[in-house]
Order: structure tokens, then sequence, then C-alpha cells
């Protein structure tokens, strides 16, 4: 009969040697890393071992965000980059520049005809002033579109692509005699900053250079300036707006219709003389633009199928009056530069300080006007739309009209500008004027 094994008193039987071998026998080999406490053996139990893998897995799955993270930031960058360069080389082939806002429409409406191209609009900004431009020995040649058509000449206004141009015919000695008088004239106001400004007209700048030495002849005006300005004596500083106007000659600077300038060619002019002078210029996006429509200029009493003209001028950021001394004397004072009731019609132009009249004074609250500074400008009518902008600098601005000032004020120039406190005094005559005998004994016949 086989006794029942009994687990639980199994060893009761086996001598303590034979114990000792069979637990050395069931006992595991040891590694060298495990310790030993009092002797015996140090084992990790099964939480530790458990432990230990969950720590390895959490920086496994750590590592693998981590990595994949870094290769979807770098996924986008790419992608980025890409779009940015197919952007560059989609701009750089359509030949299209960042598009930049415009401050005016004058800047939009660009002096075009139908048979014309359009072109590429511009604004006045704070570029760096380039003083050769501002060299009155120096003069760029403009750059004028010709599609290679004809005009027609009526009386002294060639028409071409529905523009009129007014013929330019002036010669050295001319130039000189206006130097001579101007010359004359500063010699008269010492203690005086005077100034000198010739405008070029729309020929100048419109009119190919095949059209005005062929059938027709319009002489360099460019050169007619330069001489007049090299005449000029030490006392008289030469401005010279002719660079400037040639920069800007595709814009809206002259009237379609009209022997004038607009009122964004004066504009350039009054920053040339700023420019030279190192005074902070009317900005003008920093104005408020008005607009009127229907302009029927004086080219259209003798030359037909002349496009209509609009007049722009501008509003300032800051207040204006006007004293306003019509012939007879009569003097009436307004809050505004500008006459707001023009119209369209062939008097539109009489926007700019209610036309020609003998005298007016404009009164500037402009934080740019240098206290105590006032300016004398003595023009006809191609200085009523200069006149206003000078007001950003100057506490007062005298306008005279060198044809009406002597018979309505009653007083010389130099006595005026004695009793008036003026400053500065700009001559300001187009070209055409200035190589006219009758304007140049009117201006001299202000002085005693």
């Amino acid at each position: 009969m086989v006794d029942r094994f009994d687990l639980d008193n199994f060893d009761d039987s086996l001598s303590q040697e034979r114990r000792q071998r069979a637990q050395q026998q069931r006992r595991p080999q040891q590694s060298h890393s495990q310790g030993t406490s009092g002797g015996r053996p140090v084992y990790r139990d099964a939480a530790s071992a458990r432990r230990r893998r969950e720590a390895q897995r959490k920086r496994r799955l750590r590592n693998r965000v981590i990595i994949v993270c870094v290769g979807i930031l770098i996924v986008v960058f790419i992608i980025l980059m890409f779009s940015l360069m197919i952007k560059g080389c989609s701009c750089s082939s359509s030949g299209k520049q960042p598009e930049t806002s415009s401050i005016s429409t004058d800047t939009k409406q660009q002096q075009q005809s139908s048979s014309n191209s359009p072109a590429t609009s511009s604004e006045p900004s704070a570029q760096p002033v380039n003083q050769q431009d501002l060299s009155p020995s120096y003069f760029k040649t403009p750059v004028i579109k010709d599609d290679n058509t004809n005009g027609e000449l009526y009386y002294a206004i060639y028409v071409w692509n529905k523009t009129g141009y007014e013929l330019f015919g002036g010669d050295n000695e001319r130039s000189k005699t206006y130097a001579e008088t101007i010359n004359s004239m500063a010699a008269k106001l010492p203690g005086i900053k005077v100034y000198d400004m010739i405008i070029p007209n729309h020929t100048e700048f419109g009119l190919p250079e095949r059209l005005k030495s062929g059938d027709i002849t319009s002489t360099s005006q460019a050169e007619s300036i330069k001489a007049a300005y090299a005449a000029l004596s030490k006392d008289v500083t030469a401005i010279n707006p002719y660079n400037y106007l040639a920069d800007h000659n595709e814009e809206y600077i002259y009237f379609k219709s009209d022997h004038h300038w607009t009122g964004l060619g004066a504009y350039y002019a009054y920053k040339a003389f700023a420019d030279t002078n190192g005074m902070p210029a009317l900005n003008l996006k920093d104005c408020t633009e008005n607009q009127i429509d229907g302009f029927t200029g004086s080219f259209s009493n003798s030359a037909p199928n002349l496009d209509v003209d609009s007049v722009h001028y501008w509003d300032f950021p800051y207040s204006v009056t006007m004293d306003l001394t019509y012939d007879g004397g009569n003097t009436e004072t307004y809050d505004t530069p500008y006459f707001k009731g023009a119209a369209e019609g062939s008097l539109t132009y009489g926007v700019f300080i209610f036309g020609d009249n003998p005298l007016t004074v404009l009164k500037s609250k402009s934080e740019n006007a240098t206290p105590g500074k006032k300016i004398a400008i003595v023009k006809e009518s191609y200085g009523n739309c200069l006149s206003p902008y000078f007001t950003n600098n100057y506490e007062e601005v005298h306008i005279i009209d060198f044809r009406y000032f002597r018979d309505n004020v009653n007083k010389s120039f130099q006595a005026y500008c004695t009793e008036n406190g003026i400053t500065d005094v700009l001559f300001v005559n187009g070209v055409m004027s200035a190589n006219t005998q009758i304007q140049l004994d009117s201006m001299t016949g202000m002085f005693d």
C-alpha cells in the first residue's frame, strides 16, 4: 500500500542535508547585477519589472510623438517656401509689381486718349531727394509715348490724339532778357530771399520730338529755361521743376483742352521748391481730393475734337482763410482758397483762388508753417493752382497777379513787401510768358 504524498509535509521525511542540496538545485543562477543584503541575494520583484517596462514604453511613445511633430513642421515649412517661390516666379514672369495705394484720382486718370495705351500710375512719395534733379543746369529728356500718328495744326495749337499742344518758339536772347528782368527786380528787394520758377508747357512733355521738329516747329523749352537760369544773378535762386514733371509726364499733369497744368502738375513744382529748400512737403495723402468734370479749356475755342478735362483740387488737413482783393480794390474774406461754386464749362480752372485777381492773401494754420515766414508769389494764371500748396510751409502766402496789382492796390511792390513783412518772393512764369515782352513789362511796372 502506497502512502499518499502530502505536499504540506513532503520535506519532513528528508534529512537536513538533502533539503539543503535540493534547495540549492532549485535556486536560479544569480546575475552580477543583483546586490546582497546581509549576505543573502536581493531579487527584483514582478511589480518593479512592470514599472520598468511601463517607463520604457512611455519613453518610446514620447520619442515617437516628438519625431512625428518635427516631421510635420518640416513638411509645412517646405510647402510654405515652395508656395512663395511659385508666387515670386509668377509675379516676375507677368511683370507685375506689388500694388500701392493711389493717393488721388489724378494719378489714376492718366493723360491718355483712346488711341494711347494706359500708363502706369504712380504717386508722390517720400523718396530720397536727388539733388541733380533740382539743379538749374540739368534737364533730363522726358520719355514720350508715340503711336507714329500725325496731328493737325489749328493756328498755334497742334492737336494730336485729341489733345491740344501750344507750340513754343524761343531763343537765348529772350531767355537772357527774362533773366535780366528778374535780376533787376531782385536788386530792389534787399533783405528778401528771391526765387524764380519757369514752368514748361504740355508740348515739352506730351508731344514726340518727331512732331516738334517735323512739319511744325516747337523749339526746346529745356534749353530756353536753362539759358535763363544760367543768366540769373547770385541774388536769385532758381527753382527747377522740369525734371519732376518729366518723371511724371504719364500722369495727368496737364490739361488736354487747355494751356494750363493741372493741380497735380503744380504739386510737383511745389515739391521741387520744398525739396530745394529742405522744407517738409505737403503730402497729398493727407488731403481730401475734389473733382469737377466737364472742363472745356482755352483750346476748345480754336481747335476741334479735344477731350474734355476734369479739374482736381485738394482740401488741406489744416485751416486756410483767404482775403481776396478784386478789381477796384474791394476785399472779401473766405474760409477756403477754392471757389466751391465752380462748375463744368470753360471757367472751371477758376476754382483755384477764384481765378486771376490783383491780390490774394492766404493765412495758414499748418503746423509746418514757420512762424513769421511770409512769401509773396508774383504770378500769372499758371500760379493759381500752385500757390495754395505753400500754405503748408508759410504762415501767409501773398499772391500777386502782376498784370493787375499796381492799378488796384495803389502801391509799389517794394512798399507792399515792407508793410506786410514779406520774407520770401517767388516769381512764377509759364514759359510762354517768360518769352513775351509785354508780360515782362507788366512785372517791372509793379516797382518804383
